[in-house]
């Protein structure tokens, strides 16, 4: 039997560190607190999102996971301004109170998602003096592979990595490195796959095709998926938009947030926050429904280089940045930072924490809900409601936007 299935196959963050010419205050640690950790990780994402959202009015998934693993893995070689940089832009500040306190909390997560394969590696050239502290502490903290290439061979390591990328992506992202600068001393690759199966599956033979309310001029034509069953959905009044819970098999749900008709959907943007979205979540109410999905595919590239220093994350990725925990020889820079995400919602498959809530209620809702207009959704894992990606949907016919704010992405 044919399955809905939600692909979200892909994602990933590459951080190049490049040359340049050319001690931590340590507190009583304290228990990891996995669900504090998501709680932040989610308003860490909604002010990535709206940073995204500033330079463009195209279809944005992301994984906040990604990127905040990313950087939590170079909290371990970083110092001074740059350390508390990174902790304060990934909304970690106030968990910081020992080297190893933020790192074991991703530690402790990244163990507790087993519906995610998730990657992270360390391309280090032969030349560089990677200091053995740090390698020890991300193979611990983060299972990280490390793994020695000549940078100065640029295509050899461009292929070598893309080949790693591609593997480890299911094959969904082939050439994430288009070119190496001869100056990369290393590359810190993290990667996301995951793929699930609905818990209530769509039928095939009742998608339909129907009109997508893409703005007040423009209307195109998508495939709805069907399924009418008992859904778990709640309404915000305060800003306007119904909520849909759609459970997958493994673990995972999908939140979709759906702006009333007669609000337009940037007026919601500034207003989802950590919060919020768990106050959805825990005002959830079964209903008896009809539910209309269409179907889409997305794939976004970001330079986070250009993004991140918008939240604070600066100093990494200037000459004066403290890696030092990286090499006794210094001179080390985040050069750039590259960040890929494919999501695919179609019909392939074939095989089978508390918060407050404000000004939240739950009501009796209409019998159908039909995601015709732009939207938002939220895919986190339900245990740890960790958010593992998100985004928002303005065209589901638009299936590439390569966007990546206001930089390229071609060149490394």
């Amino acid at each position: 039997m044919s399955l809905e299935m939600m692909d979200l196959r892909v994602v990933l963050t590459v951080v190049y560190l490049s040359s340049f010419p050319y001690t931590l205050k340590t507190q009583e640690s304290k228990t990891p607190n996995v669900t504090e950790l998501s709680f932040r990780n989610m308003d860490f994402a909604m002010n990535l999102y709206r940073r995204i959202s500033l330079h463009h009015d195209n279809n944005i998934i992301f994984s906040p996971l990604s990127v905040s693993v990313s950087f939590a893995t170079l909290l371990l070689a970083a110092g001074g301004s740059t350390r508390a940089q990174i902790a304060h832009g990934l909304n970690l500040a106030s968990l910081d109170d020992d080297d190893e306190v933020i790192p074991q909390l991703f530690q402790h997560l990244l163990r507790n998602i087993s519906l995610i394969q998730q990657n992270t590696a360390l391309f280090v050239d032969d030349r560089f003096d990677l200091e053995q502290g740090f390698s020890h502490q991300v193979k611990r903290f983060f299972g990280a592979d490390v793994i020695g290439v000549e940078f100065g061979k640029t295509d050899v390591s461009r292929d070598v990595i893309n080949d790693y990328i591609s593997k480890k992506t299911g094959g969904k992202v082939r050439e994430m490195v288009n070119s190496v600068e001869p100056l990369t001393q290393m590359m810190l690759i993290n990667t996301i796959f995951f793929k699930g199966d609905w818990q209530r599956p769509f039928d095939p033979n009742r998608t339909e095709w129907g009109r997508f309310y893409v703005d007040k001029y423009n209307i195109v034509q998508v495939p709805l998926m069907f399924a009418e069953d008992q859904f778990f959905t709640t309404e915000d009044v305060d800003v306007g938009a119904r909520v849909l819970r759609l459970p997958y098999r493994s673990g995972a749900s999908l939140l979709i947030a759906l702006p009333d008709a007669s609000v337009d959907y940037t007026a919601i943007e500034d207003e989802i926050t950590a919060k919020r979205i768990f106050g959805w979540i825990k005002n959830m109410k079964r209903v008896k429904m009809e539910v209309h999905v269409p179907k889409f595919q997305m794939e976004q590239r970001y330079g986070m280089h250009e993004l991140l220093p918008h939240l604070g994350i600066s100093s990494v990725f200037l000459d004066s940045a403290n890696l030092t925990g990286l090499s006794k020889d210094g001179g080390v820079k985040v050069s750039q930072v590259l960040h890929t995400a494919v999501m695919d919602v179609d019909e392939t498959g074939t095989t089978a924490a508390s918060a407050t809530s404000v000004g939240i209620t739950s009501y009796s809702l209409p019998a159908t809900f039909r995601v015709d207009r732009p939207f938002f959704f939220f895919l986190y894992h339900e245990a740890t409601h960790s958010l593992l990606f998100m985004g928002r949907v303005i065209d589901p016919t638009k299936d590439s936007q390569q966007t990546t704010a206001s930089s390229g992405h071609g060149h490394t």
